[in-house]
């Protein structure tokens, strides 16, 4: 029960921080281009919500250049609503979840959403978005600051490197281990490491973790590898973390801790060896060697379909043990900002897997979510994962599907685009479509959650 809290207590907490951010995107550029906003919620309040706070108007209000009653941030109602499923602002003159229809009946407004330019409700639209990814950046910056940022120095990497097509090539071999370039050695904490391994002459590696190989570069190897910058890539040992319940890892016995060595007798220490024998040998059993506590034991288990197990893996990092570099606030900020730009590039690449039927099948909602968290609270974790998080709300709600930020940008560049504004009532069965998706997804990812904990 107590972990249970810990990570319920961590998820609304993140939660929380990034829809007052991702709102308040909303919330400042509407009230940059003075217009008005009726209502900031965090959660959703139908019929009642827990607080809520109207400041008081102005004796005298203020005017625009017209002479006529300005927006203010004080007509706006701030609260916090029951249901804790995400939150809003509701914005006057917009058609958006409230669905306030007898609005939009009446003349435009000069404060109302309508009656602005397509490009302030254009801006309007992204900014939720536009601060989720800022957010992340800060946040990836304070950790490289505060924490540091973990780094396996080369030799600690016992299971070597894979390379990219070029390199192998031009003489590396996966596997390698680079230890010196043009004589001198390589350290891995280094920002410019990988360009001195571009750069040089000759490259001594680590081969089959015995011989000492020196590899010379032809001259034209840093123009070979194109756009293949990283082209060397560290190998991921398979140690269990977490396995899933009811799927075949937890079927076989597998516990945390276990280093996967072998499967059918094949070296699979590394996870690109070990995920491309389990597809070769989808719903076939197979014999998984792994290390337990110093004894090397033998599981049967059959693969998925998709050629999967069902089990987490423990950070790389951790396995191989790794030393903290520490930056200053000016170096943090590059450093920050190429953690927030990959994990964008991973999370969208991963995307793909979704639209399968096993990826669809994995889909979850917010149990799964809060299952990223630790058992234990740690503050470096906890920003981590909101970081993600952040960058996993920003990049969904700008996808072109009706009733998330991406559907009404959508319909604003088609209005720049064609010089057409769509009418209300397109834009009204848009938002009614778009709501009714959304709300499928969430019961079918959280029954998804039921569905694994009850049954699997």
């Amino acid at each position: 029960m107590e972990t249970f809290l810990i990570k319920a207590a961590q998820l609304v907490l993140a939660l929380a921080m990034l829809i007052v951010i991702h709102e308040g995107g909303h919330y400042m550029f509407a009230r940059l281009f003075g217009i008005k906003v009726e209502k900031f919620y965090l959660f959703f309040d139908p019929w009642f919500s827990l607080a809520s706070w109207k400041p008081k108007s102005r004796k005298t209000p203020k005017l625009d250049k017209d002479g006529k009653p300005r927006a203010t941030w004080r007509d706006t109602e701030y609260g916090i609503g029951w249901i804790p499923l995400g939150g809003y602002v509701k914005i006057a003159g917009m058609i958006d979840e409230s669905m306030d229809k007898e609005q939009m009946k009446q003349p435009a407004q000069p404060w109302e959403f309508r009656s602005k330019p397509a490009w302030q409700r254009l801006l309007v639209m992204i900014g939720g978005v536009l601060m989720n990814f800022i957010l992340a950046i800060i946040i990836y910056i304070g950790i490289a600051w505060y924490w540091g940022a973990p780094n396996v120095p080369f030799e600690r990497a016992y299971l070597g490197f894979d390379f990219a097509p070029q390199a192998i090539e031009a003489g590396f071999k996966n596997g390698d281990i680079p230890l010196a370039a043009d004589g001198k050695k390589l350290e891995s904490s280094d920002p410019n490491c990988l360009m001195n391994v571009v750069m040089a002459n000759n490259i001594t590696v680590l081969r089959n973790g015995t011989d000492t190989v020196t590899i010379s570069l032809p001259t034209n190897f840093p123009l070979s590898l194109g756009d293949s910058i990283p082209f060397i890539t560290m190998r991921q040992p398979v140690m269990v973390q977490e396995t899933m319940r009811g799927e075949p890892a937890a079927e076989a016995g597998l516990e945390s801790g276990d280093l996967i060595l072998a499967v059918n007798g094949k070296d699979a220490r590394d996870y690109n060896s070990f995920s491309t024998l389990l597809k070769e040998n989808a719903l076939t059993q197979i014999e998984v060697t792994l290390l337990r506590d110093n004894d090397t034991i033998t599981v049967n288990a059959t693969p998925t379909e998709a050629g999967r197990l069902g089990f987490k893996l423990v950070n790389p990092y951790d396995v191989y043990g790794y030393d903290d570099i520490h930056y200053s606030i000016f170096e943090a900020i590059p450093v920050g900002i190429g953690n927030g730009v990959d994990k964008l590039t991973s999370y969208v690449k991963s995307l793909k897997f979704v639209f399968t039927k096993e990826g669809a099948q994995s889909v979850g909602g917010f149990g799964a979510i809060g299952s990223l968290f630790p058992e234990k609270w740690n503050w470096r974790t906890f920003w981590e994962m909101a970081a993600f998080l952040s960058i996993i709300l920003a990049f969904m709600n700008i996808l072109p599907i009706p009733a998330l930020d991406g559907g009404h940008v959508t319909f604003v560049l088609w209005e720049i685009i064609t010089r057409r504004k769509p009418s209300e009532q397109v834009l009204e069965k848009a938002q009614m479509v778009g709501m009714c998706l959304l709300l499928a997804l969430l019961i079918y990812a959280n029954f998804n959650d039921i569905y694994r904990f009850l049954i699997k």
